[in-house]
């Protein structure tokens, strides 16, 4: 199987893995357009290696399109599980927009900006000044309920499998690891993973760190990382790299996998 990787990084644990620069990709069309997979491409070259060379992506074409901001994430999350999706308000940034927020919403809240990870772009907002800031830093006003949970879930998906899931702790607003949260092994709820399990199916995600809030017995998706860290379990770069040779072998390399059909809402059972 021939194998070719932008990210040798992300791939380090595949054997026979040729790598050339994203740059350099149109000098390679050749050898680009007989390889099995084309593996962890930047961005802006998904559409030419999809659509114009028309060879299988990974992670899938759906994991960088409804993953590449939070606005994509949660307007596909809107329609798919709508109930597992904390309160969201996405808005202009204009002044109109602001006092609609101060009108209808409760401080305190999150702010989110569109394009950020490993904890960064996230606000805590407690009051009308905080917002304005918030407002007059960013294009578009992302609000969100900031639901009361001192923990969340990271939940790995590589392939059509859940690899891993654990908890992230930590001492203020946000529990990422990459910012100083800690990780718990307590059992996860099963109704929290098998949701983002049966997310992933259906949304053709193959490839990704899901961050699920568990309040009162339910599962809500807060955002999902296309580039996700893996120090969270001492063994997770293992099992990541287990479980992409395992789907990259075992895939039917001319027909990747796509999202699952299934046009009703997930639910979630506690």
């Amino acid at each position: 199987m021939k194998l070719i990787t932008f990210d040798p990084f992300r791939t380090l644990g595949l054997a026979s893995v040729r790598y050339i620069k994203p740059e350099h990709a149109a000098a390679h069309v050749s050898e680009l357009s007989e390889a099995d997979w084309l593996l962890f491409p930047a961005y802006w070259q998904l559409h030419g290696l999809h659509y114009v060379l028309r060879r299988p992506i990974f992670p899938s074409p759906a994991s960088y399109h409804l993953g590449h901001d939070k606005i994509e994430m949660t307007r596909a999350l809107e329609l798919a599980c709508p109930q597992h999706l904390p309160a969201t308000e996405i808005l202009p940034s204009d002044s109109t927009s602001v006092s609609r927020i101060l009108d209808t919403w409760t401080f305190p809240f999150v702010g989110k900006q569109a394009r950020s990870s490993r904890g960064e772009g996230v606000f805590l907002i407690e009051n009308r000044q905080q917002l304005q800031a918030f407002a007059a830093q960013n294009d578009v006003l992302y609000i969100q309920k900031l639901l009361p949970i001192v923990r969340d879930l990271r939940v790995v998906v590589v392939g059509r499998k859940v690899i891993a899931a654990y908890w992230r702790e930590g001492e203020g607003f946000l529990n990422n690891v990459a910012r100083g949260g800690r990780v718990r092994h307590d059992l996860p709820p099963e109704a929290a993973v098998a949701l983002v399990h049966d997310l992933a199916l259906r949304l053709g995600i193959d490839y990704a760190g899901f961050d699920v809030a568990w309040v009162d017995g339910h599962p809500y998706v807060l955002e999902f990382n296309r580039l996700f860290g893996n120090q969270g379990m001492p063994d997770l770069p293992q099992r990541i790299a287990s479980a992409m040779n395992d789907y990259l072998l075992g895939e039917t390399p001319s027909s990747p996998a796509g999202p699952e059909p299934n046009p009703s809402p997930i639910t979630a059972s506690a």
